[in-house]
């Protein structure tokens, strides 16, 4: 008799991980649902539904119910002190230190298919797999011998921005199974399972109160300068501005105004006209390279610089200590260090790193 393969699958309680354990289920693995507590009520929340928020019991309770209704073992693991290592320190220093980051792609990367599966094999569940809801997909290349990250079939959803630092060593290990459907599909299929998908929001930020909480600051004023140095305003710290940001400059002039810089050393917030937001050539740092074992030449192919925009073209060179040139074969606007650049080949990730600078 053959031994059917056991899959974890992180429940969130939503649509899309429910799915996901429902087709592993009906495709005949041993399936059990697994889930992260990560809320330990320290900062204020407005209890709106976010990945980390006041409402956790309520999402744990709703992942309860979709396992008890594909008659699934459910067990919950607390991750709440390694999330505030690795997602919320993180989340604070990078702000402080005048970047802007992504804590999605950190907790993914360490907490969601690091922590979470390594507790649950601590636990003594054994499991061959872990599977989440993610909308992207994990071939393996006979060519390169190294597994693969692919976009979703419905690249409105894809969410390989996101999952782009998963190790050789995650991606073996994991299983996506709804990234070879659209939407509407996985909303049909959630029906069958007895999930009211109109009742279930989606996760659409990782924290439901205000940022500032988090980084726990007191004010420090400094200056807010056009590209020349020019003193325009004043500002109360510099984890309040982004680049690319318009609104909130508290600035009156001719046209609008873009942050456009951030100086830790100098406390300067640096703004200019539309036009000095756009830029063409960036440094990467802190690879994760998964289609490719490293960049070895330039090579052309597309990247993004933030999950909601679409690819552009570029080309890509090597560099020393592991950095990454990247130049966009047309200027692109708002690049801004502390977040990720995610370079593709068609469907298939290359890999993508940390923006480190923006070169001027």
């Amino acid at each position: 008799m053959i031994k059917k393969s056991t899959v974890i699958v992180g429940l969130s309680g939503g649509v899309d991980s429910s799915v996901a354990a429902y087709l592993l289920r009906e495709q005949g693995y041993n399936v059990i649902g697994v889930t992260m507590a990560i809320w330990d009520g320290q900062y204020k929340s407005t209890g709106s539904h976010a990945c980390y928020g006041s409402d956790e019991e309520e999402e744990i309770h709703e992942a309860r119910e979709v396992a008890r209704k594909l008659d699934i073992p459910y067990h919950v693991f607390n991750c709440s002190a390694e999330y505030k290592q690795a997602v919320l320190d993180y989340f604070k220093s990078e702000y402080l230190a005048g970047r802007t980051p992504n804590p999605c792609i950190q907790c993914n990367q360490l907490i969601k298919f690091g922590m979470l599966p390594a507790m649950a094999k601590k636990s003594g569940i054994n499991f061959d797999f872990f599977a989440t809801g993610h909308y992207a997909r994990v071939d393996f290349s006979e060519k390169s011998q190294r597994y693969v990250l692919k976009k979703a079939v419905d690249q409105k959803k894809d969410q390989t921005y996101f999952i782009h630092r998963l190790s050789q060593a995650q991606l073996k290990q994991v299983m996506l199974p709804i990234g070879g459907f659209n939407k509407p599909e996985i909303k049909e299929l959630a029906r069958k399972v007895g999930i009211t998908v109109e009742d279930i929001e989606e996760s659409q930020d990782f924290y439901s109160g205000d940022y500032k909480d988090l980084l726990e600051v007191v004010e420090n004023r400094g200056d807010i300068v056009d590209s020349k140095g020019k003193v325009l305003g004043h500002h109360k710290g510099i984890w309040n501005y982004t680049i690319g940001q318009r609104k909130g400059l508290g600035i009156a002039f001719s046209e609008p105004l873009y942050v456009i810089g951030l100086n830790k050393e100098a406390n300067t917030v640096t703004v200019g006209l539309r036009n000095e937001t756009y830029n063409d050539t960036f440094i990467v740092s802190d690879l994760n390279w998964i289609s490719l074992a490293n960049l070895e030449h330039p090579m052309d192919c597309t990247a993004k610089i933030r999950s909601t925009q679409q690819e552009r073209e570029a080309r890509i060179e090597p560099l020393e200590n592991g950095l990454v040139k990247v130049t966009f074969f047309h200027p692109n606007d708002a690049i801004t260090p502390g977040q990720s650049a995610v370079f593709y080949a068609d469907d298939v990730v290359l890999g993508g790193g940390i923006i480190l600078s923006v070169m001027r």
